[in-house]
């Protein structure tokens, strides 16, 4: 069941979540959010940094699609120097 309370928003632009939403959802000190506005509707949704292995899955599949593209280290510096512009 979704918890309803309300809040206001402070001269620095701070809201309190109140306490209720916080245990329900356990938002901690620390916790980020992605902020959306869109006309009169703001929503707060957590983000979490993703877990290491989920990165590393990533790294893998991008080694293996840069070797399948026949890509070598080479390529990727100089094309790091050529986006900075070098």
């Amino acid at each position: 069941m979704s918890a309803l309370a309300t809040t206001r928003m402070s001269s620095k632009g701070q809201i309190v979540i109140p306490e209720n939403i916080r245990k329900q959802l356990n938002l901690v000190e620390g916790t980020q959010f992605v902020v959306v506005g869109e006309n009169d509707v703001v929503m707060l949704k957590t983000i979490e940094a993703p877990v290491i292995n989920a990165f590393d899955s990533l790294v893998q599949q991008a080694r293996s699609q840069a070797k399948a593209a026949g890509l070598k280290q080479s390529d990727i510096s100089d094309a790091i120097k050529k986006a900075r512009g070098h």
